[in-house]
């Protein structure tokens, strides 16, 4: 038998079915998922309308370019339509986020003719090489320069420190909330001021949702908050319900000057991704997910800040935008994952001091403070003088 390479220690826990927010190991064991393979899952484990729209795409076609007029194709770009700011009606199919952004950098790049991108300091855009290259995280970069392209890092949430962008950066890229950056949420006066300073400087507005899309801060798309237009919008993660799919959203400018070979992908757009899109969609409109999303967002959080305040001696900070929620704490975090594991609850962390939760629309009150339970229970044992 073939080995798995690990880029990540394994969670010692084998998974033999899941349904909703809710998976059971090998022995039967019933555990709450506030993990979703990293937030992949937020409509939920075998989302009906996802698992429907998959049965039904086997008994035509499963592999075909997007150059092929199809039935699939129609209805995705249909639904997508329904639910995409008005502005951005142009979108291409990639399988990941990180293929996703690859391509927002490589449109940005070839357009404006310059090889500088703008991030932010706890930015994560993904491990390709050019997605890569604008991630803050060094632990990641390590061992990978030069990069196709120069980037400049400047502080998220800092409004002045935009005023160093120039006429030579192409694109500055942005999560309205940084998931793996420790779910530190923008300002509002500070996601509307890049966009200001990259009309001024002439560079592509480019806001990553691969996490935050799709109604899981409790809008469809977390910038509409912000009142602010990208030029190009990357999507992933939730819009398929947890199948492989992701796209890139683009204005009237961009897309008029898209040249034919520019880029392309075998598996992009495939019938069975267009299928879980449209599944998707139509989960998202029919179960009214952002708002939802939002509901059960704030009462996790304010359980939250009731355990984090009940254990100041090791918690630092909850923050949380609808169901993303951080849990910082004065630790490093990966041994209150094991324990939370150990009683049932699926978290993640973000960065190496904060429990990440990232559980699908359809928790219910009685999942939340099972979870939170657990979690008090669990941070109990790294309090000081106990052991």
């Amino acid at each position: 038998m073939a080995s798995l390479l690990k880029f990540s220690t394994p969670r010692g826990l084998k998974v033999s079915r899941a349904e909703g927010q809710y998976v059971w190991d090998s022995s039967g064991r019933r555990y709450i998922d506030f993990h979703t393979g990293h937030g992949a899952a937020f409509l939920g484990h075998r989302n009906r309308y996802v698992v429907a729209r998959l049965r039904s795409q086997l008994e035509y076609v499963t592999c075909l370019p997007p150059f092929f007029d199809s039935e699939i194709l129609e209805e995705a770009l249909k639904s997508l339509g329904r639910i995409l700011p008005s502005h951005l009606g142009h979108v291409f199919f990639m399988n990941s986020g990180s293929e996703a952004v690859e391509l927002a950098l490589k449109l940005a790049r070839k357009r404006s003719r310059r090889k500088v991108y703008a991030a932010f300091t706890g930015a994560f855009h993904g491990r390709t090489m050019a997605a890569l290259s604008v991630t803050h995280n060094p632990k990641y970069r390590q061992g990978y320069d030069p990069f196709p392209s120069n980037t400049i890092f400047l502080p998220f949430n800092n409004v002045e420190a935009l005023r160093t962008l120039d006429e030579r950066v192409a694109a500055v890229i942005v999560e309205p909330v940084q998931g793996e950056g420790g779910i530190h949420i923008a300002s509002r006066e500070f996601l509307r001021a890049v966009e200001e300073r990259c009309r001024e400087v002439g560079a592509y507005f480019i806001v990553d949702e691969v996490q935050t899309g799709f109604g899981r801060t409790g809008l469809v798309w977390s910038h509409l908050e912000y009142g602010v237009r990208p030029d190009i919008l990357v999507a992933g993660k939730s819009i398929g319900g947890g199948f492989p799919v992701s796209f890139v959203a683009v204005s009237d400018d961009v897309a008029s000057k898209v040249e034919e070979g520019e880029h392309g992908s075998t598996h992009g757009g495939n019938p069975l991704a267009l299928a879980a899109v449209v599944g998707g969609v139509e989960a998202l409109e029919r179960e009214r997910v952002p708002e939802a999303a939002g509901r059960m967002g704030g009462l996790l959080a304010s359980r939250l800040k009731e355990v984090a305040a009940e254990a100041e001696d090791v918690v630092r900070e909850v923050r949380s935008k609808g169901l993303m929620a951080g849990v910082e704490l004065k630790s490093r975090a990966a041994p209150l994952v094991s324990s939370l594991q150990e009683r049932c609850v699926l978290a993640l962390r973000a960065g190496l001091i904060v429990l990440r939760f990232l559980p699908p629309y359809l928790i219910t009150e009685r999942d939340v403070e099972e979870a939170v339970t657990v979690l008090r229970e669990a941070l109990a044992k790294f309090r000081p003088g106990v052991g």
